[in-house]
C-alpha cells in the first residue's frame, strides 16, 4: 500500500470550504461558559430515542426511575 506524502495528508479541507470565511465568521469562545458548567452527554440507541420527543422527556423518564431510591424504606432490603 502506498503511503501519502506529508503535503497530501496536510490538506484535508474540501475545496468548497473557504478557510478564510470559516475563520472570519466564527465566534471565539461562544460555548465557553456552558462548557465550564460541565456537560453530560449521553447517546441513546435509535430504538430508545424514537420513544422520546426531546431531552426533557428523557429527563422526566429518568427521574421516575430514580424516584423510588429517594423514598425512605423503598430500597432493596438485604437478606437477614
Amino acid at each position: 500500500m502506498k503511503t501519502k506524502s506529508k503535503d497530501e495528508k496536510a490538506d484535508e479541507l474540501r475545496l468548497k470550504y473557504d478557510l478564510a470565511t470559516l475563520l472570519k465568521e466564527g465566534v471565539r469562545g461562544k460555548d465557553a461558559k456552558r462548557y465550564e458548567q460541565g456537560t453530560n452527554l449521553v447517546l441513546l440507541s435509535p430504538d430508545v430515542a424514537r420513544d422520546f420527543q426531546n431531552d426533557e422527556a428523557v429527563n422526566e423518564a429518568l427521574r421516575l426511575v430514580i424516584q423510588p431510591k429517594r423514598i425512605p424504606g423503598s430500597g432493596k432490603r438485604g437478606a437477614a
